[in-house]
């Protein structure tokens, strides 16, 4: 039953994905707003619930390596496998204020992170042991406390209150091509049923792809940092596909972009509120790839076409993913 739930994931995640563009499309249509703030905020909610169900659900059990790995990954794939994938569907055009707000929004959580992970760094020593974390066999370099996931949901109650100031000044320059004519209700139905079949979806996807992982014998760590935070973010890959495809670019990038911050002030702060989160020399590493990545993506912004993300761009961040899963699998 877990493989033909794992198989039929995959196709609640297609249509979900569907629904969900199609109705937000259509809602920022009627309503004036930004289609990149609609991509900002309910596609980006809905598309990162598997990574939120999945860090608490790891955090309440004391599987902190899960829940911290499935976040980091998660931006990580975010930015190099599902931007790349789009870029290749069709090339993406990112509004100034995503390039010089939302963007370096993106980077702050990225570094934030990592000076709130990277203990030794400011006090000069390691933390050979915590009172909360589980003993992992090796030194711990820092840690997410709750303190620090409280500092993280208090920048997310910021991002809320900047996207609603966003949504109220409207932007008539909504990109029309593709968006389906439906009323208010309908296009809340299919909100609701495509966030529904992203969610139930993805869990599925979730739970056959780490029952087969650990059946395997690999270790927490890689499971979720590929194997978790692949399955998690297969909403997103299948939604800015989607979207993509519609040549709604907004939506696009404001799910991506939306996404890596709904998962590191709101999941991952949420899961370190409720169990601190062990930081070792690995995870480091990995949220070093993360801060990478969005400065990469930031520059790349002002390479070639400026505001936009090719082909060429495309290619670049697939090959920095596959480099890095190379480096994973090396790692161990």
């Amino acid at each position: 039953m877990v493989y033909v739930l794992f198989i039929a994931g995959f196709f609640l995640l297609i249509y979900g994905a569907n629904f969900l563009v199609d109705g937000a499309a259509s809602i920022a249509k009627q309503f004036n707003v930004s289609a990149v703030v609609i991509g900002l905020t309910v596609v980006a909610f809905g598309t990162s619930a598997p990574e939120l169900v999945v860090t608490i659900l790891a955090s309440i059990s004391g599987k902190n390596d899960i829940a911290f790995g499935n976040v980091v990954g998660s931006n990580i794939l975010n930015i190099f496998l599902i931007l790349g994938s789009a870029a290749l569907v069709y090339p993406l055009t990112v509004q100034k204020n995503t390039v010089f707000k939302e963007i370096p929004l993106v980077l702050l959580s990225a570094i934030l992170i990592f000076i709130m992970g990277s203990d030794w760094l400011i006090e000069n020593e390691r933390v050979d042991c915590l009172n909360d974390l589980p003993d992992i066999g090796m030194p711990y370099v820092g840690a997410l406390s709750r303190i620090d996931g409280f500092v993280l949901l208090a920048f997310f109650m910021v991002f809320i209150f900047y996207a609603f100031n966003a949504a109220k000044e409207g932007n008539a320059d909504i990109e029309e091509s593709d968006i389906k004519d439906m009323t208010r209700g309908k296009a809340t139905l299919y909100i609701v049923l495509g966030l529904l079949g992203l969610t139930v979806g993805g869990k599925w996807i979730v739970d056959g792809a780490s029952e087969i992982a650990i059946s395997a014998g690999l270790s927490e760590k890689f499971v979720g940092l590929t194997i978790v935070s692949l399955g998690t973010s297969l909403p997103e890959l299948v939604t800015t596909l989607v979207a993509a495809k519609k040549k709604q670019s907004d939506i696009a990038i404001g799910n991506v972009v939306g996404s890596n911050i709904f998962n590191t002030f709101l999941i991952l702060g949420t899961g370190a509120f409720l169990s601190p989160m062990s930081i070792t020399g690995y995870s480091q590493t990995d949220m070093a790839v993360n801060i990478g990545g969005t400065v990469l993506l930031f520059i790349l912004l002002f390479v070639g076409k400026r505001h936009t993300i090719g082909r060429v761009e495309g290619v670049l961040f697939l090959l920095a993913y596959v480099a890095y899963t190379a480096y994973l699998i090396m790692r161990g």
